[in-house]
């Protein structure tokens, strides 16, 4: 994840904002409402004021199953704390912060293979009958950004023996790596002044 994040790095500071204001490794944490504070891997901050925060993770098998409820639930947990305590004044005056997810998935049979669903009282929505787990985080991304729980997000997947040398797939346009780093460099391009 490392040269993902200096990706992101070389983007803010391409779209002018300086590198004083740029966190990664430390000073990583902001206020949260649920719990006392959360440790993103990318944050701007300018002037007191949060501009931008990024979570990358990623899943190399081989329990999927546990592991997607757990980055799911995360994820969308640390999006509902930083957006409750912005609307509760632990954060920023009127600056709406930006909110970027980046999630790499391992490219294998497992994550390719549809799983069955328990449905023992109600149907599971119909885009998740035997979806795999590369659609469910999919899905899972295009839901976060739809329900503005983070602003952009990506989706990749990579094969193990060739994802070190850079090869990845983006099984899904809307949530390409172009589309994040437009939004990521307009939100900082906003406040270079």
């Amino acid at each position: 994840m490392d040269g993902f994040i200096s990706l992101f790095v070389n983007l803010i500071k391409s779209a002018g904002i300086e590198r004083k204001y740029i966190f990664e490794k430390k000073c990583m944490e902001l206020p949260g409402f649920f719990r006392p504070t959360k440790e993103w891997d990318i944050l701007v901050v300018k002037n007191g004021q949060l501009i931008l925060a990024i979570e990358a993770k990623l899943q190399a098998g081989p329990s999927f199953g546990n592991n997607f409820n757990n980055r799911t639930e995360e994820a969308m947990g640390s999006a509902v704390d930083l957006w409750t305590a912005f609307k509760e004044g632990a954060l920023n005056k009127t600056v709406q912060p930006w909110l970027g997810y980046f999630f790499l998935l391992e490219d294998c049979e497992k994550s390719r293979t549809p799983v069955r669903v328990k449905e023992p009282h109600f149907k599971v929505l119909p885009e998740f009958d035997n979806a795999s787990y590369a659609k469910r985080y999919e899905l899972f991304c295009r839901k976060i950004v739809r329900e503005r729980l983070y602003n952009s997000a990506v989706f990749q997947t990579s094969r193990r023996d060739t994802g070190a040398k850079g090869e990845f797939l983006e099984p899904a346009d809307d949530l390409s790596l172009f589309h994040f780093a437009k939004s990521l460099t307009a939100q900082c391009e906003t406040y270079t002044q």
